[in-house]
């Protein structure tokens, strides 16, 4: 499967800004009008990686600029004056703009040590903040917007009690009801039907009171996935079905990217699935940088002439671009080759 990473790439990077200044990654991408949006994630210090939500715009999907110079979304507007609000996904529905971002109350330390896992360490807040376990949890959430830059708390979409990533939206409601795409990592274990990490998909009919969430797909390719795997973009809609990028961990901390395709009509019905991956670290900047070295992070994804661009975070330190065109990759993913 040949994919083509963009010769400029990294696409964006840290700087300019005080809250941008350590690291950018992660972005959520839509097109509007013919213009590519970009919802960065972004940190102006690694200790606290307190993280933000900035948004650029771009006439060719590769020279991004700033909208404003200021976040557009802050922990502090959530009601974390001390967390980190992390890897947004946007799609729209039904005239408006809806964004999954997941949120961590207090936010980490985290310092480079080139092994695969940053050292982490728990920093000291006031008022209270940092005393009780849930603050250090992931919950995802979200938010709705009728132009990208003001944006409203709409719901939680998972447990308080666990920590839950990777919960992306569908860009339309299936049978009436909105899907969502979840990785809950404490539903480990027979239980469970799964013992690591895994992707869930759940429904709601009115996006705040969510259905228990069904095993959607889990580890089986143990060469690339044996840690754990998880959604990445939001699903595209083709004529042989939704078409999700998902990322794969290995036991050494390496990330790269695998397929599906989901059922139109049934979207718990995987109809096809990537055995290979499909991308993984190869280029410098895929994997050296600031935190976790050998890591691409497809986290938007939008379709223009044809031409899928994939949109992923590396070494959790800048943005890349990659292209394919649509009908290959699904082609591929239909009819992938096995030796």
């Amino acid at each position: 499967m040949k994919i083509t990473r963009h010769p400029a790439n990294p696409i964006v990077v840290p700087g300019k800004y005080e809250w941008r200044k350590a690291t950018v990654f992660n972005p959520a991408v839509i097109l509007e009008d013919d213009t590519f949006y970009m919802i960065e994630r972004t940190a102006g210090s690694l200790t606290p990686c307190k993280n933000y939500l900035g948004l650029l715009r771009s006439d060719d999907g590769v020279h991004f600029t700033h909208v404003k110079d200021e976040p557009v979304l802050t922990p502090d507007e959530l009601g974390f004056p001390y967390g980190s609000v992390q890897d947004p996904r946007v799609v729209k529905l039904d005239g408006v703009f809806y964004m999954n971002y997941a949120l961590r109350p207090c936010a980490m330390n985290y310092y480079p040590t080139n092994t695969g896992v940053p050292e982490r360490s728990l920093p000291k807040y006031p008022d209270g903040w940092g005393e009780q376990e849930g603050h250090w949890l992931t919950r995802s959430s979200i938010a709705k917007s009728q132009n990208l830059v003001d944006w409203e708390f709409v719901a939680d979409t998972t447990e308080l009690t666990i920590n839950d990533r990777d919960n992306i939206l569908f860009p339309e409601k299936i049978n009436g009801k909105y899907v969502l795409l979840r990785r809950p990592e404490e539903y480990v274990g027979e239980a469970y039907g799964t013992d690591k990490a895994a992707m869930w998909i759940a429904y709601s009919e009115d996006l705040i009171h969510w259905e228990a969430p069904k095993l959607l797909a889990k580890a089986e390719n143990m060469a690339w996935e044996s840690r754990k795997i998880g959604g990445s973009t939001p699903p595209i809609k083709t004529d042989k079905g939704w078409l999700v990028l998902y990322h794969g961990v290995d036991d050494r901390i390496v990330y790269r990217v695998g397929a599906l395709l989901l059922d139109l009509e049934n979207p718990e019905k995987v109809i096809a699935r990537t055995h290979r991956f499909i991308m993984e670290p190869e280029t410098y900047y895929e994997k050296f940088g600031y935190q976790i070295p050998n890591v691409i992070f497809p986290t938007g994804n939008v379709v223009k002439d044809g031409l899928l661009y994939i949109y992923y975070g590396v070494t959790d330190t800048a943005i890349a671009l990659a292209t394919v065109p649509l009908d290959e990759l699904v082609d591929y993913v239909l009819n992938e080759p096995r030796e």
